[in-house]
């Protein structure tokens, strides 16, 4: 079970390391999944040993503050949430602005994305590896209360991570269509995470609670994003082919 869940609720993190490890030479994205992932298993396992010694000071609010527009109570819990959802949020806009800066897909361009080091993706990965999972140990920590059978639901979902990400990567890399779908799926679970972290942090804008975004309803929108992205590919196949027929014809008829 705790498998399973690893691996349902690891999806948008594999988006987030195939996008990640594509800012540095192509050469050198391979070692980054993979040390990267590799590295994120080892502070799982660490971090799952700290959540279970402090989880009651994780929960306890550290700072409050109350106005009629703006109340809050924030947590070590929700403080990490939000700023991993803020941060993923400014990485989708920032690839997505890249995509449509960029003269020149395959090098970014002028206004394409920079390339990074190898050591500052590896460390980008971990620390959102780490940002991912917190919410997953928790739920882990809802079904059983055994570290060793935690630790080794992390290990093995790790593993296939290490194995699905350089799939994942690949699968971008030749579908090129579908890189603008898997940054609008970062996206949302940015603002999923943001709102959970609101959620948590009791945030009150103007008398109304900020409520998070329910885990049926990202999968609804993650389902009707592809379905949507796949019809539109189709439909705009079909339309090449008619106009790559009509001007057949027409070239015919001019002959």
């Amino acid at each position: 079970m705790l498998v399973l869940l690893q691996a349902v609720l690891g999806f948008d993190n594999l988006l987030y390391i195939s996008i990640e490890s594509k800012r540095v030479a192509e050469q050198d994205q391979s070692k980054v999944r993979k040390w990267g992932i590799g590295l994120a298993i080892v502070f799982r396992i660490v971090l799952l040993f700290v959540v279970v010694k402090l989880i009651e000071l994780l929960q306890e609010s550290f700072f409050e503050f109350s106005s009629t527009p703006l109340s809050l109570s924030v947590s070590g819990h929700s403080l990490i949430v939000i700023g991993g959802g803020a941060f993923i949020l400014w990485t989708a806009v920032k690839e997505i602005y890249h995509l449509l800066a960029a003269d020149d897909l395959d090098h970014g361009g002028e206004g394409g994305a920079e390339k990074s080091s190898v050591g500052k993706a590896i460390a980008l990965i971990v620390v959102m590896n780490l940002v991912f999972s917190f919410d997953s140990i928790l739920s882990a920590m809802a079904l059983t209360k055994s570290l060793a059978i935690m630790a080794t639901a992390i290990v093995i979902s790790g593993l296939l991570m290490i194995w699905l990400a350089d799939h994942v990567a690949e699968f971008l890399k030749k579908n090129r269509m579908y890189e603008v779908l898997g940054l609008f799926i970062l996206f949302i679970v940015g603002v999923m995470l943001v709102s959970e972290g609101g959620h948590l942090a009791e945030i009150q804008l103007f008398g109304y609670h900020v409520h998070p975004m329910a885990k049926s309803t990202f999968y609804f929108v993650l389902i009707v994003l592809i379905i949507v992205d796949v019809v539109q590919g189709r439909y705009q196949r079909k339309l090449m082919q008619e106009k790559e027929r009509q001007r057949l014809a027409a070239a015919k008829a001019n002959a």
